[in-house]
């Protein structure tokens, strides 16, 4: 079982580095989010920054988690 969840995660990683989004009914989906480059700021000299542009990963989570929280 050990293999076949590790199989299942390997899967899903290579779908959402790739761009694409998983889902898993009830559960949640998973995605990932472009970001564009900004100018930020160093908080401890307050110097300016140049942020290049990334992408982040993303968790919205399903109908049903979020019912059952609400009851928890």
């Amino acid at each position: 079982s050990e293999k076949a969840l590790s199989a299942i995660i390997e899967g899903m990683e290579a779908a959402v580095v790739s761009g694409s989004r998983v889902e898993i009914r009830g559960f949640g989906s998973f995605h990932t989010k472009d970001c564009k480059p900004y100018t930020g700021r160093n908080p401890r000299t307050g110097e300016k920054v140049e942020v290049k542009a990334k992408r982040i990963p993303c968790f919205r989570q399903g109908k049903e988690i979020k019912q059952f929280f609400k009851r928890v």
